[in-house]
């Protein structure tokens, strides 16, 4: 672990991202487990309306909220530039400094933070859910409408809590899981200190009224007021 954070928490290219990622990927930490009703953490990011994501370097915004139950505590807007083009894969590029700035100004820090983005289910076994979580020595779980590169073993049942593994090269690296009867399933990555059991768990006990957990969707929802703000379009 001394190695990791001695090395650059966030690499400015595909070739050192690359090596991080691999690094990560091997790097076995004490896992997590959730103490009672916790503070649980949501983060966001968008570029400009409009954009495919295609160039580094535009506009962008990075949330972060902190959420009890039903209320939230903190939230944060970080504004900034695009580190990168998307690039599947290589997200952290594009997203990771700026989202550990919005978890770093959160007022109340989080036990365990959601992402929209994978864990282990990642071509180098550490998309930007485990990374960020790693950076910002904190839990993640990571969630997304679909897998990377991992395999779902078939299609998770109708009703909520219904749920299949997701498998990469032979490993349950996830599970597809549906939050809300009939709705279509989200896919649940468990990331820096977090296990599937643990993350599932967590993913359907804050997303009980909703098909996407409520500090993800809270997120959500200050990012692209944020963005309308800034963009002229919510006066």
């Amino acid at each position: 672990m001394s190695n990791l954070a001695a090395r650059p928490a966030w690499p400015s290219t595909v070739t050192d991202l690359e090596e991080r990622q691999r690094e990560l990927a091997k790097v076995d930490v004490p896992g997590w487990q959730p103490n009672g009703a916790g503070i649980l953490g949501g983060v966001w990011f968008l570029g400009p309306t409009g954009s495919l994501g295609e160039r580094g370097g535009e506009r962008a915004w990075a949330t972060a909220v902190s959420v009890r139950g039903g209320e939230t505590l903190s939230t944060a807007v970080v504004r900034g530039r695009t580190g990168a083009g998307y690039l599947p894969g290589s997200l952290a590029l594009r997203e990771g400094p700026l989202l550990e700035a919005a978890v770093e100004a959160l007022a109340t820090r989080p036990e365990v933070v959601l992402v929209n983005a994978t864990g282990r289910d990642h071509p180098l076994g550490a998309g930007l859910a485990l990374h960020l979580g790693a950076v910002c020595s904190l839990p993640t779980i990571g969630v997304t409408d679909r897998p990377l590169v991992a395999v779902a073993l078939g299609e998770p049942g109708p009703e909520r809590g219904d749920r299949v593994s997701l498998v990469r090269e032979g490993v349950v690296v996830g599970a597809v899981v549906r939050t809300r009867r009939g709705a279509r399933p989200v896919v649940v990555h468990p990331g820096w200190r977090t296990d599937v059991t643990v993350a599932v768990g967590l993913v359907l006990a804050s997303a009980s009224a909703a098909r996407t957990p409520e500090p993800l969707r809270r997120a959500r929802t200050v990012a692209r007021l944020a963005r309308a703000h800034d963009e002229g379009r919510l006066r």
